[in-house]
């Protein structure tokens, strides 16, 4: 077959293929255009799932009557002149067949009329390159695209779309990433004639966590801890979800670079390495976060739909969101900024709880003598029966505040300012002995120790590379490796925690993390675990008695100890009923 030229109609056809999946492809690929045309107000109406009609109408920068057919016309836009500009994109779309891709696969109407003209303009497209002559219309200042009949020309394409349910579900979720997106921009969404969103323009921080909780659900905003953050030329802001509030899908989860919705594998590591020591095995975390920075160090056309990026420094990226991110879930305890969960509100939401409820329980039927607790926290517990209480001020009491009881030996009851306060013995004095254990371990270094029998292990010529590459890094991790040929590795030393797992399969996963994203920490991961397990039976247990001196220690500990909200598992610490729930439990002043 002879090579020759493709019709306007099927290499219009053929790009559409790249940017329509489906009506919420359209969709997103309009509301862009309506953002870089810096609109204040856009309004979103689809009928049967936006199959049947998709029309949104904006009050942005309006196209000149004379710019109307071009609009239509492949490879025209307005948002890029040079390949420089190409490298540094800031608007959120550049693709100029975008709208000849809908209009060949689609029934398309541009409108739109400018502030210096007394009517507006019309053009229909078809996808071909022939330049439609613009038709008079009334329109108000601004820009409108409808799109009617999707697919009705390619029936191969339309018998894959979904029912009208799914299908406007897909698209709902678009509208609603779009909002996420940009706070200042007012949004409507009506379907099948009747208003489902109506968005006002939010300026101030009140006023966005009032959208996040329309879009995210009440529950998130009250469970979420703000961020904000700004180094090296990187400024995240937004808020990150408590331990608690996790999910068993990752269908909670925004991330925005440069107001530009991505998924990006080294993003989620980073976000799910911040996590690692607080959330529950399994669950995922909830998250809507903001990322900024120069437009040139991301290359956001790595694909058709933009949704994911390159970094050109992946590694500064990559550190920068784990350490931001992990210094807040750090500060998770009590008394701290976010404090968790606050008492005096439903902190204990069955939403927030109902979600742990299948989670295999703690191990809290092993007795254990008095004197663990005493040889662990020394000083800092008084002698039983003896001492008074910590000494604090009385003016500020503090934010667990005082034990009363003790329930069953698993619970302590105390009381504070706002009300009643819960504490899981077991499970918050687990998290105090991992976090003074890690302590221990980072003053002294990590000890290593040599395998009685090296370990030799075959692998590609690109992993001994690596490893050669990066053999001071991991010697500082306490992993001594020699290369012994092209495709040959020894392992002769691993960090004494770790000395009776499996070496070789350690440094293979060492290897691919190195591999795919330039760092790792595996080593700091599985040596954790090992503090975790002993912090878990050196932690009092269920059934011990606990005079209130003790139980009031503890309590201080708490306060003191970073991440205590949580234990190591991601389960809560402790809760706090306020008086007015409790009034309200009680029928008081009805």
């Amino acid at each position: 077959m002879p090579i020759r030229p493709l019709p306007p109609q099927l290499v219009n056809q053929i790009a559409a293929g790249e940017v329509v999946e489906r009506p919420s492809s359209v969709v997103k690929e309009l509301l862009e255009n309506s953002l870089d045309a810096g609109a204040r107000r856009v309004e979103i109406e689809v009928e049967e799932g936006g199959r049947r009609l998709i029309r949104v109408r904006d009050d942005g920068m309006s196209i000149p009557r004379e710019e109307l057919a071009l609009a239509l016309s492949r490879h025209a836009t307005s948002k890029l002149s040079s390949l420089e500009e190409l490298e540094c994109i800031a608007s959120l779309g550049f693709r100029g067949e975008a709208l000849p891709s809908i209009a060949s696969v689609s029934r398309l109407t541009l409108q739109s009329r400018t502030a210096a003209d007394d009517t507006g303009w019309s053009v229909q497209g078809d996808g071909s390159d022939q330049c439609p002559e613009p038709a008079p219309v009334a329109h108000a200042v601004g820009t409108s695209v409808e799109v009617r009949d999707l697919f009705f020309n390619t029936p191969a394409r339309r018998k894959f779309l979904r029912t009208e349910t799914t299908e406007y579900r897909h698209l709902e979720d678009v509208v609603r990433r779009i909002a996420l997106s940009r706070f200042s921009v007012e949004l409507v969404l009506r379907r099948n004639q009747k208003p489902v969103l109506h968005l006002p323009a939010a300026h101030q921080l009140g006023e966005q966590e009032r959208r996040l909780a329309e879009l995210c659900g009440k529950p998130f905003l009250e469970q979420a801890l703000h961020v904000e953050h700004e180094a090296a030329g990187l400024h995240i802001e937004g808020w990150i979800g408590l331990p608690t509030f996790s999910r068993s899908q990752p269908d909670l989860q925004y991330f925005f670079v440069n107001g530009r919705m991505v998924r990006d594998k080294l993003i989620a590591h980073a976000v799910r390495q911040a996590y690692q020591d607080v959330l529950y095995h399994g669950r995922h975390p909830a998250f809507v976060l903001y990322l900024s920075m120069d437009p040139a160090g991301v290359d956001v056309n790595a694909h058709p739909t933009k949704h994911e990026v390159r970094f050109r420094d992946s590694r500064l990226v990559h550190d920068f969101l784990f350490r931001s991110l992990h210094q807040v879930l750090a500060g998770v305890r009590p008394g701290a900024a976010g404090d968790f969960p606050p008492a005096g509100q439903p902190a204990a939401a069955p939403a927030a709880f109902a979600s742990l409820s299948a989670q295999q329980p703690m191990p809290l039927r092993v007795r254990e003598e008095l004197a663990i607790y005493d040889r662990l926290h020394g000083s800092a517990v008084p002698e039983r029966g003896t001492a008074p209480l910590p000494e604090h001020d009385p003016g500020v009491p503090p934010p667990l505040g005082y034990a009363l009881a003790q329930l069953h030996g698993i619970y302590i009851l105390a009381q504070n300012q706002e009300g009643l306060v819960l504490v899981d013995m077991h499970a918050a004095h687990e998290r105090i002995t991992y976090e003074r254990l890690k302590a221990a371990q980072a003053g002294q270094g990590i000890r290593s120790q040599p395998l009685l029998v090296p370990v030799s292990l075959a692998v590609s010529r690109r992993e001994a590379d690596l490893a050669e590459q990066h053999r001071e890094e991991l010697a500082a991790l306490g992993v001594e490796l020699d290369r012994q040929g092209p495709e040959t590795l020894v392992v002769r030393q691993v960090p004494s925690l770790l000395i009776r797992g499996d070496a070789e399969a350690l440094v293979r996963d060492l290897l691919a993390d190195l591999e795919g994203q330039g760092s790792t920490t595996r080593l700091q991961e599985a040596m954790n675990e090992v503090l975790s397990t002993m912090a878990c039976h050196g932690s009092v247990r269920a059934n011990r008695q606990l005079e209130l001196a003790e139980m009031n220690a503890l309590l201080r500990d708490m306060e003191r100890t970073e991440r205590s909200g949580q234990c190591n598992h991601g389960r809560p610490t402790w809760v706090g009923v306020g008086l007015e729930e409790l009034d309200r439990l009680f029928l008081r002043g009805r």
